[in-house]
């Protein structure tokens, strides 16, 4: 199996650029500041949830599986600023050029990483190479990269097993739980700026990366289904990521082993 990199964001509204756009009194506080725009978004169509560009990333969280071990990993503040949270997940697509697995990431991650990319004057040629770069195998790109929907460097799995029609997408945890696996445990992506506000930002570090997991593991199901693993690769791969959590003896880890149980996600078999 090709060595793959899952990925997944977490996000809070840009209190400074909605201060900005809308020419608001700095000393208004944060909470008004995004229960103002989500009034404005709420009046435009009905919902809270705002345009990408308006989008702070707060955490990427990462699990990198190449033929000798397996990596999970979390890009996040306080540790690092929004700008090098981004320039660091571009520095690691210019590295290594991994195969990029993701849950709605087409839809919502990377467009919203190229708003906040820009905003931040990342560089990240390797990813947005079309053909046209330096590298050596940059004319390789012109056939599949990063940035078409239907090339295989960047696999959106919700968008492809809908066969990319919105109206057929599944909710990740929901698809999680019927094969088998933990799903999300105690978040969503609906509670992450109140968790922020309350001062929680291990807890939503914590939270993308089993976000990550499940997204890894309802992939393995999808190599298995279109037939680049075996079956006893499958199983073998699910043996192997199960004892990788449980070294690493954290307490996230352990609820979601303890949520998963004693079941392969092999629910349907």
């Amino acid at each position: 199996m090709t060595p793959f990199l899952v990925f997944d964001i977490e996000t809070i509204p840009d209190i400074d650029g909605i201060r900005r756009i809308h020419d608001l009194d700095p000393a208004l506080p944060e909470t008004e500041v995004a229960e103002f725009a989500f009034q404005k978004q709420r009046a435009k169509n009905g919902s809270d949830f705002l345009p990408q560009y308006l989008h702070r990333v707060i955490v990427i969280s990462c699990a990198l599986r190449t033929a000798r071990d397996l990596r999970v990993w979390s890009l996040a503040e306080p540790e690092q600023s929004e700008g090098e949270i981004v320039q660091r997940f571009f520095d690691g697509v210019e590295k290594f050029t991994p195969r990029l697995v993701s849950w709605n990431g087409g839809g919502f991650d990377l467009s919203t990483l190229h708003y906040r990319g820009l905003i931040h004057g990342v560089q990240a040629s390797r990813y947005w190479d079309m053909g046209e770069g330096s590298h050596n195998d940059s004319r390789e790109f012109k056939w599949n990269n990063y940035i078409n929907r239907y090339h295989a460097r960047h696999l959106d799995l919700m968008d492809l097993l809908a066969l990319y029609q919105i109206r057929a997408s599944a909710p990740l945890d929901e698809l999680a739980k019927l094969i088998g696996f933990p799903g999300k445990l105690g978040m969503d992506g609906g509670k992450v700026w109140d968790a922020w506000v309350r001062g929680e930002i291990s807890e939503i570090r914590d939270y993308c990366e089993t976000d990550v997991m499940n997204t890894l593991l309802i992939f393995l199901r999808f190599c298995l289904m279109r037939g680049e693993i075996t079956r006893n690769e499958y199983d073998e791969e699910i043996r192997f990521v199960k004892s990788e959590l449980a070294r690493t003896g954290k307490r996230h880890w352990e609820e979601f082993l303890a949520a998963w149980g004693s079941g392969d996600g092999r629910q349907s078999a």
